[in-house]
């Protein structure tokens, strides 16, 4: 077990612990994680055992937009769109290649996008692929806001702590994709939920311009 500060080449420590299955308590654009490649099947079983007995899924960051289509998801346009506008969490279908211990068997799939000016967003760039990241305490617990409070949760279970200060964040929102375009509120954390839902309208607005002007268009010709 390790402790650095969030300076220097903390981000690539970071990445290279990950990289060799190692499990990192890192701040996220919301709150304290515990990372792990999602690519690596045995550190998120590992990360399972002592994080979510219970067996329901982790939440995914994702590096950006293109991973719904790598890891399989069903979505809408709309959802994408949104999915890059805002930093909440996005559950959607899957289809049947994501593999088996990410979803433990459910039929959908937790991801999000952190903002590109933090720092598990450069982690994320410098791995190039997405993490599971679910918050760190252990399950039915409060998060932790500092790393020693994760460290009092896990101690030797974590092989690298990384201190970025106090973490007092919001959980971030969750909703659920459904259809082409709606959406259903898990739960409402760090953006309000009517936010969403007023960037999703405006954006089926400008779909119905653009709709109509092609429309005029045709008729015109």
């Amino acid at each position: 077990m390790r402790v650095v500060k969030l300076i220097g080449k903390a981000i690539k420590d970071s990445a290279q612990v990950l990289k060799e299955g190692g499990i990192v308590c890192f701040p996220t654009d919301t709150i304290y994680g515990l990372l792990a490649l999602a690519s690596d099947r045995e550190a998120v079983e590992r990360l399972y055992s002592f994080r979510r007995p219970s067996g329901r899924p982790f939440l995914l960051l994702i590096p950006d937009a293109g991973w719904l289509d790598l890891l399989g998801l069903r979505y809408g346009w709309v959802h994408k769109e949104l999915v890059r506008s805002f930093n909440i969490t996005f559950i959607f279908y899957k289809k049947n290649r994501v593999p088996f211990y990410l979803t433990q068997g459910r039929k959908s799939l937790a991801v999000r996008i952190p903002p590109l000016d933090t720092h598990v967003a450069e982690l994320l760039y410098h791995l190039g692929e997405p993490v599971v990241a679910p918050s760190a305490n252990p399950e039915g617990q409060k998060p932790a806001t500092t790393i020693k409070e994760a460290q009092s949760y896990f101690g030797n279970l974590v092989d690298l702590y990384v201190d970025g200060g106090k973490k007092e964040g919001k959980p971030s929102t969750i909703v659920r994709a459904l259809g082409a375009y709606g959406l259903r509120l898990i739960r409402e954390g760090n953006v309000p939920f009517g936010e969403v839902l007023k960037l999703r309208n405006k954006i089926l607005q400008r779909k119905d311009m653009f709709l109509l002007a092609r429309e005029v268009i045709r008729l015109l010709q």
